[in-house]
């Protein structure tokens, strides 16, 4: 898998297409991470990642999707499993791979597009979304399904926990159980096994956020 040291300086994008919620906020989603921590980025793994973990919920090769500074990748691999951590902001991938270097933890970290994920040239018993899928509009779901789709083994497991219009104090991209499920179609090979509430924490939400928590298989 090829990777750039970091964004060019005339192309905070590296050459890809903003997503939409760079468009709307006008900033790249390195950019959110130059400043101190972003408001997704609490420092630590987001409990709901945790309890699946003690749990035994993920297996095999792990990929996490829009990793971030790594807190949720660092936590899985501290538990023995082999995993990727990818994300399109390189900022965030550097402070992730210095949290692996001094926590001594085994784990990668790669530059890489979550509407490209086939270039990784790798599959994955179980892929973790973690906040990414809430930020995509309706139009650019169907390309990030089918990016995931690229990578996840048959039999293979999906989480995603993002957002959730199910009460008050709702996050910036509430998603809707219906969505969800519309994403992940039984026609494109997805059976959706459980979306549950749940909460994310954020730098802003006392007691975190709502959101929903799928389980999702690759059939």
């Amino acid at each position: 898998m090829s990777e750039r040291s970091g964004p060019l300086a005339d192309d905070p994008f590296n050459g890809r297409r903003p997503t939409s919620h760079e468009r709307m906020t006008g900033r790249s989603w390195d950019a959110s991470y130059q400043e101190g921590p972003a408001p997704w980025d609490v420092g630590r793994p987001q409990p709901a990642i945790v309890r699946v973990a003690s749990e035994g919920g993920f297996a095999g090769a792990v990929l996490d999707a829009g990793c971030g500074t790594g807190e949720n990748a660092l936590h899985i691999a501290s538990l023995g499993l082999q995993v990727l951590g990818v994300d399109v902001a390189a900022t965030a991938l550097a402070i992730a791979r210095e949290k692996a270097d001094d926590r001594r933890i085994e784990v990668e970290f790669a530059l890489a597009d979550a509407f490209r994920l086939e270039h990784t040239g790798r599959r994955f018993e179980t892929v973790l979304d973690c906040g990414l899928f809430h930020t995509f509009d309706a139009d650019e779901r169907p390309r990030y399904v089918a990016s995931v789709a690229s990578v996840t083994e048959h039999g293979g497991t999906v989480y995603v926990l993002c957002f959730s219009d199910n009460g008050p104090d709702a996050g910036p991209h509430p998603v809707s159980r219906e969505e969800l499920r519309a994403a992940f179609d039984p026609s494109d090979g997805w059976k959706v096994v459980a979306i549950e509430p749940d909460r994310i924490e954020t730098r802003f939400h006392d007691g975190g956020a709502p959101a929903w928590f799928a389980t999702i298989e690759r059939i």
